[in-house]
Order: C-alpha cells, then sequence, then structure tokens
C-alpha cells in the first residue's frame, strides 16, 4: 500500500522555535513535505517575503499545515466575542498564502455545563466560527479528547469519541468542518481501522501521530504525556496508518507527543529526531 500523506512540521509540538523562514529551511533540509503556518507573522509580512517564500515552498514541494483556531469558545460569551472580532484578521493571513486549514480541540469535560448545555454551545460557536473561516477557503478540525482518565476532572462530561464528535459535527451543518485525528485520542476511544473507514478523507482536516507510555492500560492514560510514533509500539500505528490510507487521506500528519526528552532537546535535534520517528510510521505502509 502507498500513501500520499505529507508529513508537517510543527514546531511548537516538539519544543521547538522558529520564524516563519526557519521553519521552511527545516522542513527543505530534513525531508518534510508540509509546515504549519504563522498569520500573526504573515499577516506582518511584506508581500515581497511572501512571494520568495511561496517560491521556495512551491519549488521544494512543501504545502501548508494547519494552524490554531485563536479563539476561546469554551467559557464565557464576553472572551468569544472578543477573540472573534480577531478571526477574519488570522483568516485573511492565512488565505493570501493559500493555507486552507485551522484546527481545535473538544475538552472531555466541564465545570458549569451538563452535556446538552456544552454541545449547544459548541453548536453554536463553532458553527459561527467555522462560517467565517469558510468565507476564506478554510476547513475547521475538530480534535476529540480521547483519555477516561480527564473524564474524572470536572463536574459534567463531554464528547470524547469519534461518533460523538460527528454527531457535533453533523449538528454544526457547516460543509468545511471534519477532524483532527489523532492516533493518541482514537487508541484511548478505544477505536479501531473499522471506525476510521466510517470516514471519508474529507472528513479529516489533518492528523496527529503519537504514540503512548508502556506500563499503562488504555484506561490509565493520561493526555499531555507521549511518546513519538512507534517509540513504544503501545499504540497500533500500522493499523491506523492502513486505514487512513485506505480512505485516500493525502493532507498533512505532524506529530504531537508532549514528551520531555524531546522538548528539552536542541530545536534542530528536535526536528530531526521527529523525522525519523515518523518516517518509520510512514514506511510501514509506503513498503
Amino acid at each position: 500500500m502507498k500513501s500520499n500523506f505529507r508529513m508537517c512540521l510543527n514546531p511548537g509540538n516538539i519544543g521547538a522555535s522558529f520564524d516563519q523562514a526557519t521553519l521552511l529551511e527545516m522542513a527543505i533540509k530534513y525531508g518534510y513535505r508540509a509546515i504549519s503556518p504563522y498569520p500573526k507573522e504573515l499577516a506582518e509580512m511584506e508581500t515581497s517575503t511572501i512571494s520568495e517564500l511561496l517560491a521556495k515552498m512551491k519549488a521544494n514541494d512543501i504545502t501548508w499545515g494547519s494552524t490554531n483556531l485563536p479563539i476561546d469558545f469554551r467559557n464565557d460569551e464576553k472572551k468569544f466575542r472578543e477573540d472573534m472580532t480577531g478571526l477574519v484578521e488570522v483568516a485573511e493571513a492565512i488565505s493570501k498564502v493559500g493555507g486552507t486549514r485551522m484546527n481545535t480541540w473538544i475538552m472531555p469535560t466541564h465545570d458549569l455545563y451538563t452535556y446538552n448545555e456544552n454541545f449547544k454551545l459548541h453548536r453554536n460557536r463553532l458553527k459561527e466560527a467555522a462560517n467565517v473561516i469558510g468565507h476564506y477557503g478554510i476547513r475547521l478540525g475538530l480534535e476529540y479528547v480521547g483519555p477516561k482518565t480527564l473524564m474524572a476532572r470536572s463536574k459534567y462530561s463531554f464528547i470524547r469519541t469519534m461518533a460523538e464528535a460527528k454527531e457535533l459535527i453533523s449538528a454544526m451543518g457547516e460543509p468545511n468542518v471534519g477532524f483532527v485525528l489523532d492516533t493518541f485520542h482514537w487508541y484511548c476511544a478505544g477505536e479501531t481501522k473499522t471506525d476510521i473507514l466510517t470516514l471519508d478523507k474529507s472528513d479529516i482536516v489533518t492528523v496527529d501521530l503519537n504514540d503512548a507510555r508502556t506500563g499503562f492500560t488504555v484506561d490509565e492514560q493520561t493526555d499531555g504525556k507521549r511518546e513519538l510514533p512507534l517509540a513504544t509500539g503501545v499504540i497500533p500505528i500500522k493499523e491506523f496508518m492502513e486505514g487512513i490510507a485506505q480512505i485516500g487521506y493525502d493532507g498533512p500528519i505532524r506529530a504531537e507527543p508532549f514528551n520531555q526528552p524531546l522538548r528539552d532537546m536542541e530545536d534542530e535535534l528536535a526536528v530531526e529526531t521527529t523525522y525519523k520517528a515518523m518516517k518509520k510510521a510512514f514506511d510501514l505502509i509506503n513498503q
């Protein structure tokens, strides 16, 4: 089985920090095929600088990955409204360079809102945000968060599985909304390749590739402590990769290990180490 995945360099996920131009240089040097856009930096760039950046990306067959939706939609209305005022500027910055993806995550608990109250809040606010960025040709990926250990964090439980996230996406009714599919959350939610095969490739906005720690059952895994792909073999990554390849996914895949030893590395070494780990995962099906 062959894939057309694009390994994406997202430095914040691995504890590294680069400006946009240096990020591109790192991607070229180590063999990544996509990079995360920095909306604030891109908004302030001179037109000539952007043209040079895009030309270099094209020459090296590097495309844009996804960036975070800069909205606090989980709490009070005032903060949500304040954040929404800046969303158009962010969408414009991404759109003008050809970026098409933004993402956010769904917390599986809340202190104040019951499941139904939280569902309505997410549906209404994320629908509004998706509609805004949709006018700029940008898709919104939603990441469900799977660990059962998070369920005890707050009073009320919420979405933590693909099936529940599908219900939210359907209720939103916006054509540009899909999934951030993360191996860690897929594993913690007790899902399999069969669940992935219920999706179309257009349902996935971006993918996160991680492994889980040894010495813990699936229900004991904690968010924020993970491993690079294939570091432990706890998560059936080959099964996951086969699933997304089978439905024809050809978008960006990034690592998000929340791993302290990786964060402690010198930035360029972290980039190289992450590339090597991800390549091993890609090679599972590119044979």
